[in-house]
Formats: structure tokens, C-alpha cells, sequence
């Protein structure tokens, strides 16, 4: 197993050859701010369509739309895999494709022979815009193929069609830079929360949790992440299923040798709070933090910044993934794909 160093998150060089799994993180907001401008003109162009009997969405980020629109959209709203739709799906509903290049066009085309209306969110030069223009088409133009500024582009589409609440790409962006400025490279340790993640994370065993639904669903994208970054063992699960596993722990022996790797392994309870919690969530937090304390298991947070839904969310993956990013540049992965 890869020894973790934390002095590589301070140094200059060892961050100037991470600029590839950085860079990417930092202009997140960036990226958002670029796909929703280019898009505005055709998202305009959707006031006064009538409402479709139901909304199906195709593509990566699919289950995001219906985290958040599920709640309030006035239609039957449903995320669906690549592949063949369903079977009900005709003339009076309306498809969303998410996708970018060389993502599969499969969907779109069936639901242009259904004759369903279709919005597609992908770059303009794209297979898939290419094989669903139509008539019945809104492309939803964006300059990147990155998931999530598509599913931004595809919320504020829907939105304009009255199928959800307002959504505000410009204000995602803002907490996105927010997230990168706090946790930039040139941040040293002291006053960098994704570097102090990222050494918490560096001996254990990762158990991420959230309460709502979209900090369940950032959970397992940063359980993705550090999984990715480390090689190692990373867990997001509902409560229910991280209680047996806090129980089972032993407690940490007080005269265990760390440079003896007698610490390595243990888990660490990541909490992404998204400040959405209701009575049960109380309770089911509540439940987990006192097992791990009974386990000696330590507990860090992860919390959201922002006032929307979609920024609260935004941030608190953000964060997650800059945590995973100094992990892997901490254990020397930094070049591994």
C-alpha cells in the first residue's frame, strides 16, 4: 500500500504536475457560467410550450433531475438508463437527453420515432446533436461534455416549461468558485479544508453518509471519487446500513504503533450535511454519531455553503472531490488514470 505524505500538498512542484486532476475541479464554475450562457437563447425559446403528460431523462446526471424536480414537477418525472425507453412513452411526452460526444444516441433517436419532443443538452458538433436534430429537437447548446453544467442547462430548461422550480446557473457557478478558492492548491494546509479531508481520509476506510436525497446522492459520488483516487475501500450507504458496520468495529488500541501501520484501515464516518434534515435524518445522525463514538471511529464533516438546493449540492461534491484529488496526489497517484 501506498504511503500517504502530506508534505506533497504543500509543495510547489509536486502541485504543478497535479495541474491535470485539478484544473479540472478549479474551473468547474467556470464551465457551468461558459454552458449556461451559450444555452440561454434556446432555453428562452421554450416559454409558452405546452406542458408535456410526463418527462423522461436519459443520461448521466438523469437521476439528478430527478432528485431535484421529483418533489414539486407537476408531471410524472423519470430517469432511465441508456437503451430502449419506455414502452408508454409517445407524442405527448418529452425526453431528455444529457449527453455529450461519443455518448450513445440511442434514446434520442427512439424518441424521435415515437415522436415524442425532445431537448438535448450536448455541444453543437456532437454525434448525438447531429443524430437528434429534428423538428421536434431543442438542442441545448454547451461547450464541454462535463455531466453536471449539462444537468444545470437541462434543470433551467425545464424550469422555463414550468416543470420546477427557478434555477440559477450563475449562482451554482458562484459556489463552485467558492469551493475552489477555499480549497486551492496555493491554500496550504492550515487553511485548506479539502487538504485536511484528504489526510483525515489518508489511513482509513471511508463511510460517507448524507440524510436528504441529494447528499445520499453526493455521498456516493465522493465515495466514487476516492475510490478512484486511492485504489482503496470507500463505502456511501444509508444509515441502516453503516449501523452494523460502526458496531463491529474494536476499539482503537491506545498503545497501537502508527508508523507500524497498526492505525491503517480504520474507518472514518464522513458526514455530507446539505443542511436539509428533517426529524428522521436527526435521528439516523444521531444514531450514527453515537456509534462511532462508541467505536472510537473519528467523524468528519462535510458542509454545504449556498442557498439553493443546487449549490448546496454543488458544494458539498465539490469539496469531496478536492479532498479526493489531494488524496491521490498525497499517495503519489497523481498520474494514474
Amino acid at each position: 500500500m501506498l504511503a500517504f505524505d502530506e508534505s506533497r500538498l504543500d509543495d510547489p512542484a509536486v502541485l504543478a504536475g497535479a495541474d491535470a486532476i485539478l484544473r479540472p475541479l478549479a474551473e468547474a464554475g467556470a464551465r457551468l457560467r461558459r454552458d449556461a450562457a451559450e444555452s440561454r437563447s434556446a432555453i428562452d425559446s421554450l416559454a409558452g410550450e405546452p406542458r408535456p403528460r410526463a418527462v423522461i431523462a436519459v443520461g448521466p446526471e438523469a437521476r439528478l433531475l430527478r432528485a431535484v424536480l421529483e418533489p414539486t414537477c407537476p408531471v410524472p418525472f423519470v430517469a432511465w438508463s441508456v437503451g430502449n425507453l419506455p414502452g408508454w412513452v409517445g407524442p405527448l411526452d418529452l425526453v431528455v437527453v444529457l449527453g455529450g460526444e461519443g455518448y450513445d444516441t440511442s434514446g434520442a433517436r427512439e424518441a424521435l420515432r415515437r415522436g415524442a419532443r425532445l431537448i438535448v443538452v450536448a455541444p453543437p458538433d456532437s454525434l448525438l446533436a447531429r443524430e437528434s436534430a429534428s423538428r421536434a429537437t431543442t438542442l441545448l447548446p454547451v461547450l464541454t461534455s462535463d455531466p453536471f453544467p449539462a444537468a444545470i442547462v437541462a434543470l433551467a430548461a425545464l424550469q422555463r416549461l414550468g416543470l420546477g422550480e427557478h434555477t440559477d446557473p450563475d449562482g451554482v457557478a458562484d459556489a463552485l468558485d467558492g469551493v475552489a478558492t477555499a480549497a486551492g492548491y496555493a491554500r496550504d494546509l492550515a487553511a485548506n479544508p479539502a487538504k485536511m479531508l484528504a489526510i483525515e481520509l489518508a489511513d482509513a476506510q471511508p463511510l460517507v453518509w448524507g440524510a436528504s436525497v441529494l447528499a445520499a446522492r453526493a455521498s456516493r459520488r465522493i465515495a466514487e471519487a476516492v475510490r478512484s483516487a486511492s485504489g482503496r475501500v470507500a463505502l456511501a450507504a444509508d444509515a441502516g446500513e453503516l449501523l452494523p458496520i460502526l458496531a463491529a468495529v474494536d476499539r482503537r488500541d491506545p498503545f497501537a504503533d502508527p508508523v507500524e501501520g497498526e492505525w491503517e484501515d480504520r474507518p472514518t464516518l464522513v458526514v455530507v450535511d446539505d443542511g436539509y434534515d428533517d426529524d428522521t435524518a436527526r435521528a439516523r445522525r444521531e444514531a450514527l454519531l453515537a456509534n462511532a463514538t462508541a467505536a472510537d471511529v473519528r467523524v468528519t464533516t462535510i458542509a454545504a455553503a449556498g442557498e439553493s438546493t443546487l449549490s448546496r449540492y454543488a458544494t458539498v461534491l465539490a469539496q469531496g472531490r478536492f479532498a479526493a484529488a489531494y488524496l491521490q496526489i498525497g499517495l503519489g497517484r497523481e498520474h494514474h488514470r
